[in-house]
């Protein structure tokens, strides 16, 4: 059993809250509370805080203020950049404060964090004064681990209830309410409209004064998922006084973010990469994809499937499986991140989904990651698509007792492609 698993077994929760605490409030003093001196963006949600941290990002970079980004695939301070490679979102132990701290001796004006349910549970947000929190969209996920979506929900409006200036919220989530109770300054609320093209609208409220924008956005990406991830960036770019057209402008240019929805391969047919691992992402990727590819050219969608990472989330792994088969001519389950699980047994219970749904696809279980790669390969024609999910840029493979082995989805997509058509 893992050290964190036995921690988490014998240790009382308040004394391991209070470890917690103790660590965040000790790293905050340490560095000299940085966060104080920088204006800190919190982005939360379960699926696209990355792409919106990155779009923030760009945003603000791009009219002339220095920032500091720390998101789930880098850590950049102006510049100066390196790989998360800590298999950590937002990592503890006084990380933050440090990373915070380098940020204001660079001279940045801005600080950009991806926030998640696990880092405020372990109190890794108190002692960072947010500026701005921003929701994305809320969905179950680790339900296991919060012992219900509720208290999930509870855990990611902390970072709302800490945050007294800015607000931003997507109104389409069907969420939004619990979030709109938090008292802010200024709120900012995004939504789609229906219109000729990607419509939006958001509303502005600050005391004594609201505003409604409504206004067409074109971006280079897949995926109406990637709108809101932008609307929330638009959304941050007018609360710090930059102009709508210089956010649009911004996006337009905007090129992606590694290993989501990153196209590896373009000729005799597409392969993609993505990072979604929840049932909610993983079902707007492939109906992404097949109404932006397949409806059109008739192919079919070959879909590289893992599951969640072992010891945690066991419920929604038929459910992965189910909505794969629903949208993929052919599956092909093959392992993730396994941790002290049994690998095999992971793959069988998604399959326990996909076989589940009496329809057209066809279901492949290849334990060997690289295997199942290369079996996507040797299915795919002309006009269809791979689509490979659950990992996207990330830098290894977790197995038991902590063993990592080197991995980049991308990296061997075009390994196995290359051996595969240079003998043809």
């Amino acid at each position: 059993m893992e050290l964190k698993n036995l921690i988490k077994k014998f240790v009382p929760s308040p004394l391991l809250n209070f470890y917690h605490l103790s660590l965040s409030f000790l790293g905050a003093v340490f560095y000299g509370l940085p966060s104080r001196k920088l204006k800190v963006i919190g982005v939360t949600g379960t699926n696209g805080k990355t792409t919106t941290t990155e779009m923030i990002t760009k945003i603000l970079e791009e009219n002339g203020f220095g920032v500091a980004l720390a998101n789930s695939t880098r850590f950049k301070i102006k510049e100066k950049e390196e790989k998360n490679e800590l298999r950590m979102t937002m990592p503890g132990r006084a990380f933050l404060q440090k990373f915070l701290r380098k940020a204001v001796k660079e001279r940045c004006q801005y600080a950009v964090l991806e926030v998640t349910s696990e880092g405020i549970v372990q109190y890794r947000h108190k002692f960072i004064d947010f500026d701005t929190a921003i929701l994305t969209n809320l969905s179950p996920e680790h339900i296991e681990r919060h012992a219900g979506f509720e208290n999930y929900k509870r855990a990611k409006g902390e970072l709302f209830q800490a945050t007294k200036n800015i607000h931003i919220i997507n109104l389409d989530d069907k969420n939004a309410d619990y979030f709109l109770q938090f008292r802010a300054k200024e709120k900012y609320l995004y939504r789609k409209v229906n219109g000729k093209g990607p419509m939006a609208k958001i509303e502005i409220q600050k005391e004594g004064f609201s505003k409604t924008l409504k206004f067409s956005l074109s971006l280079n990406l897949l995926g109406d998922f990637n709108i809101y991830n932008a609307l929330a960036a638009v959304c941050l770019g007018l609360s710090q006084g930059i102009d709508l057209a210089k956010c649009k402008r911004s996006l337009a240019s905007f090129k992606g973010v590694e290993g989501r929805m990153e196209e590896v391969i373009s000729k005799p047919f597409r392969a993609i990469v993505d990072y979604a691992f929840t049932p909610n992402a993983l079902e707007k990727v492939y109906q992404t994809l097949v109404n932006r590819f397949i409806k059109q050219t008739k192919g079919q969608l070959i879909c590289v499937l893992g599951a969640c990472g072992g010891g945690r989330d066991k419920w929604k792994r038929p459910v992965l499986g189910k909505i794969a088969a629903r949208y993929c001519d052919k599956v092909i389950l093959t392992n993730e991140d396994p941790y002290d699980e049994d690998p095999m047994e992971i793959i069988n219970q998604v399959a326990e989904g996909a076989q589940s749904q009496q329809g057209k696809s066809a279901v492949y279980k290849i334990l060997d990651r690289r295997e199942a790669i290369k079996k996507s390969l040797k299915l795919a024609k002309k006009d269809d698509v791979i689509i490979i999910t659950g990992k996207g840029c990330e830098p290894s493979i977790c197995l038991a007792q902590g063993k990592k082995i080197p991995w980049d989805d991308r990296k061997v997509l075009r390994e196995e492609f290359k051996k595969i058509y240079e003998k043809i």
